[in-house]
């Protein structure tokens, strides 16, 4: 008999409600995202899920519940600790976190950042805050031009990313400077998910992400 394989298709961040440790991530009760985005669109044209039973795990403007669903459904309980995709990816395939990733809501440290740059030679970063990823690009990209130091900013997750304009730094070196930042969080244990390397162009007269080039570069292993 051949090896057996399950096909996994994830719609990331879309959430049916919080987790119980919802607080200590920074959410609030309320947060589900698949029910906001229902209530916003005033309902959604979802057949094929509602034939599945996605209605019948809860309220949902203009989805349906079926009471003949062609599939089994549900709704999970996380047991690791931590949000962030890498979490729930190593969980989905039977490895539970007991230790969340680290999250730096004020900001990477300096003394990793000093490091970056040294390591890089990239002269310096932009940014080092939480932030979303169109809206600081967008707001430092003249700065990114006249002194071409990378973006660097992280987010709710456990990420490290690094945006440029690949039309003035070419994509080699972002990932090349990403792979230094995955060696030097490894190195001083920092306990990052991921590096995520963030490339854009300006088009149109805007900067605009280059997502078929982006490249996430995960911990490969948890030191014990």
């Amino acid at each position: 008999m051949g090896k057996r394989r399950a096909i996994i298709v994830v719609i990331d961040s879309m959430g049916c409600g919080a987790m119980p440790d919802y607080a200590d991530f920074g959410d609030i009760a309320e947060c589900n995202t698949f029910k906001n985005v229902c209530h916003f669109n005033k309902g959604l044209d979802i057949p094929v899920l509602e034939a599945m039973g996605i209605g019948n795990l809860g309220d949902y403007e203009g989805v349906n519940k079926t009471s003949t669903p062609i599939a089994q459904y549900g709704i999970l309980r996380e047991k690791s600790k931590g949000k962030d995709t890498t979490t729930g990816h190593w969980e989905i395939a039977g490895l539970v976190s007991e230790k969340p990733f680290a999250t730096f809501p004020e900001g990477f440290p300096k003394e990793l950042i000093d490091k970056f740059v040294e390591e890089t030679h990239c002269g310096g970063v932009l940014a080092n805050i939480p932030a979303s990823g169109t809206a600081i690009i967008e707001k430092l990209n003249d700065e990114h031009h006249k002194t071409k130091f990378p973006i660097v900013y992280t987010s709710a997750d456990s990420v490290f990313q690094i945006a440029l304009d690949t039309d003035m730094i070419p994509l080699e070196t972002l990932y090349e400077w990403c792979r230094i930042a995955r060696k030097l969080l490894d190195e001083g244990n920092y306990n990052v998910a991921r590096v995520i390397a963030r490339p854009y162009k300006i088009i149109d007269g805007k900067p605009a992400r280059i997502s078929k080039d982006r490249r996430d570069y995960s911990m490969a292993k948890i030191k014990v």
